[in-house]
Order: C-alpha cells, then sequence, then structure tokens
C-alpha cells in the first residue's frame, strides 16, 4: 500500500489526524503554554470581571470586560494554532546532490578496484545575486540542496526552512516565512492582553477601596487574586513586552533573529532592508507564500538506481565540469564516464559485482579500441590504393 509523505517524512515532526496538523518535535511544550494563557485568564474572569458586571449597572457595560476578556483569549488561541500547525517554509529535501555542481579533482584520485579514478568534490558553498549584490549560500548536506538565501537548517526539527528565525519552544514549531506573521501577532497579542488584564486589576483595587473607604492594602487583602493577576501580568510583560519591541525592531530593518544574533558583529550591508515602511509592508501585507510540501499526497517511490549521497569536501569553488582553468583535464567526456562509473560503484555494496563491472568495463573498452585501430588500418590501405592510382594516372598522361 502506498505511503503519504507525512508517513516517510525524515524530518522530526510530528503529524496529527493523518497529517492535517503539522507540530515540531516538541509539540507538548503547548500544554504548559495553553495553561499559562487560560489559567490566568480563568482566574480573573471568576474573581475579577464577575464583580465588576454591575459596576456601570445604567448600561450594564460592565459586562463588556468580560466579554472583551474572553475574545481576547480566543483570538489569542487562533493566533497560537495557527503558528504552531503551520508549515514555516520548510525546503523539500532532495534525493540525491545536484548532479551539475559536480565537479573532479585528478590531482587526488581514489583507487577503486585497482583503477584510478579522479576524486568527486562538490563545493560546500556558492554565491547568489540579491538586489544586485553578492549573497553566499551553503549547501545542506541532510536535506543535499543549496539553501535558498535567508534559509538555514533547523537542527530540532531537521528541516531546511525558509527566512529562518529561530525555533520557539513555547509553541513548539519553527518560525519561518509562512507562520512568521502569524508568531509577532501571537506575541503582540499576548502583551496586549497582560495589560488589559493587569489594568482591570488595578481597577477593581481602587473600586474596592471605593466601596469599602479603605486602604490599598485592605483592598487588596480582600481581593488576593488581583494581586496574584497584577504580579503575573507584570512579569510576563517583561518577556511577552520585550520579545514585540524586538521583533518589531526586526521587522523595520528586515532581519530575523538568527541573522541578527550570528551578524551583528560583521557589520555587513543588510541587502534585504527596503526602508521601514516597505519591510513592514513585506511582512504584514503580502501574500503567504503557498507551502512547498503537501503531507498527505502520496509518496512517491524512489527509483531503484537512486544516486546515493556523495560526501563533499571543504572548497568555496564554484567551477563545473570542463572550466578551462582546469588544465589538467583532457578529456571531458572520459572524465563523465569515469564519475559515472565512480557513482555506480559506490552505490554497490559486493566486491565481486564491482571487480566484474570493472573487468567488462575493460573488455569493453579493448574492444572499442581494437575496433577503432582496424577501422584506421582500413582507412590508411584506402588511402595508399587511391594514392596509387592517383601516381598511376598520373604517368599516363605525362607519357
Amino acid at each position: 500500500m502506498a505511503k503519504r509523505v507525512h508517513q516517510v517524512w525524515k524530518g522530526k515532526n510530528v503529524f496529527l489526524f493523518g497529517g492535517r496538523l503539522f507540530f515540531g518535535p516538541d509539540a507538548k511544550s503547548l500544554l504548559l503554554t495553553l495553561f499559562l494563557i487560560i489559567a490566568p485568564v480563568v482566574v480573573f474572569c471568576i474573581f475579577v470581571a464577575w464583580h465588576l458586571r454591575h459596576e456601570f449597572s445604567p448600561y450594564n457595560a460592565g459586562y463588556a470586560i468580560l466579554v472583551v476578556a474572553v475574545a481576547f483569549t480566543v483570538h489569542l488561541l487562533l493566533l497560537l494554532f495557527r503558528t504552531s500547525t503551520r508549515d514555516p517554509g520548510i525546503v523539500p529535501r532532495n534525493s540525491h546532490p545536484p548532479e551539475e555542481e559536480f565537479r573532479y579533482d585528478n590531482s587526488n584520485p581514489v583507487e577503486v578496484g585497482g583503477r584510478q579514478t579522479p576524486s568527486l568534490q562538490f563545493p560546500r558553498t556558492k554565491e547568489v545575486m540579491v538586489n544586485g549584490l553578492p549573497v553566499r549560500v551553503k549547501y545542506c548536506e541532510t536535506c543535499m540542496l543549496y539553501r535558498p538565501p535567508r534559509c538555514s537548517h533547523c537542527s530540532i526539527c531537521n528541516n531546511c526552512v525558509e527566512r529562518f528565525d529561530h525555533h520557539c519552544p513555547w509553541v513548539g514549531q519553527c518560525i519561518g516565512v509562512r507562520n512568521y506573521r502569524y508568531f509577532f501577532c501571537f506575541v503582540s497579542s499576548a502583551t496586549l492582553l497582560c495589560i488589559y488584564v493587569f489594568a482591570i486589576s488595578a481597577f477593581y483595587i481602587k473600586v474596592l477601596m471605593d466601596d469599602n473607604h479603605g486602604t490599598v492594602w485592605k483592598a487588596m487583602k480582600k481581593s488576593p487574586a488581583s494581586v496574584a493577576l497584577m504580579g503575573y501580568c507584570f512579569i510576563s510583560l517583561w518577556f511577552v513586552g520585550g520579545l514585540t519591541g524586538f521583533h518589531l525592531y526586526l521587522i523595520a530593518t528586515n532581519q530575523t533573529t538568527y541573522e541578527n544574533f550570528r551578524f551583528r558583529s560583521d557589520n555587513r550591508v543588510n541587502v534585504y532592508n527596503r526602508g521601514c515602511l516597505n519591510n513592514f509592508f513585506e511582512v504584514f501585507c503580502t501574500k503567504v507564500k503557498p507551502a512547498k510540501n503537501k503531507f498527505r499526497a502520496f509518496a512517491q517511490d524512489e527509483p531503484q538506481s537512486q544516486r546515493t549521497p556523495v560526501t563533499t569536501t571543504t572548497t568555496t569553488t564554484t567551477s563545473r565540469v570542463g572550466d578551462p582553468e582546469d588544465g589538467r583535464r583532457v578529456k571531458v567526456e572520459d572524465d563523465l564516464d569515469i564519475g559515472g562509473d565512480l557513482l555506480k560503484i559506490s552505490q554497490r555494496h559486493n566486491i565481486e559485482d564491482i571487480e566484474a563491472d570493472i573487468r567488462s568495463r575493460g573488455r569493453n573498452n579493448s574492444s572499442e579500441a581494437e575496433a577503432a585501430a582496424a577501422g584506421e588500418r582500413r582507412v590508411g590501405v584506402q588511402t595508399e590504393r587511391r594514392s596509387s592510382n592517383w601516381s598511376r594516372g598520373d604517368s599516363w598522361e605525362i607519357a
């Protein structure tokens, strides 16, 4: 029976409901995040908002405090759901390295079955142009592809993610090009909810002071839940509020968290910065890229002759086969044949098959050489005959 993509997925992600929901490997941390959101709101609704429902009795406006808290919480949970269950922009893996990037080094040959073959080399980096400036991209040995600009490999999820920002354990998912907008809205909404709960709890303390004509300490003793909520929201604001401010700065300068922490000391030019307004427009007003993975689709079986990954060597050269700068290479076609043999040989595990293949290859080469020599002898004989006839013809004319 054919398997679906999520059943053969090589990453560390967690799939639920037949691949309809997509989480990171630390999806259990979502339970803690849900508790930290729902529990304070429940305490707020029972011990604070419910007692304020008649505070504005002429218009029953006190119920709005309760409704706003519930609606804001539902909105926050929906943003959390969208952030956690959405494909962050995973780049599909290749089944084999890009063959057009192979190059061969004759200076360090490898002996395979008594035969000297050139060693395979694979460029670890190459340069691409972004907004008219060169940007170096790296080769990912796990996904066997050159990462697009601003793409990075997440060691937790074991996936390459486009415009990788960071892996957030609180949402149990990578933050990338397809869910960064929802992540920022979630963090900023959590900040606003903390401010709202803190302000209403402080207002309830003020109401208790006015009703009982007491001091603030007596009001706090009468409603310890309000005090606990104010302390909880104050501490949370340092986290979600600071995170909101930091990401506002990143959006304004068109950076990611990964780029900011890794390249802040390099003083390099940010080729992605398009101006503050355009940067905000890019994040919030552009269409979200479609996902490159269809987890519920049926997986395609790899052919039996699929080539296995080739171990790369560290180099920054982007030369390809046939570059004129490599003076040691004389016959490109021969090198390509040898390289194809090397890839095929590396796929076999039986030494007898390797030796048999080399012997058959040698017999074919020898037969081809003999045939070529015989052809040359035939051509030489025909040429001699023509030259002799031409000589006789000339002598007849002279006579």
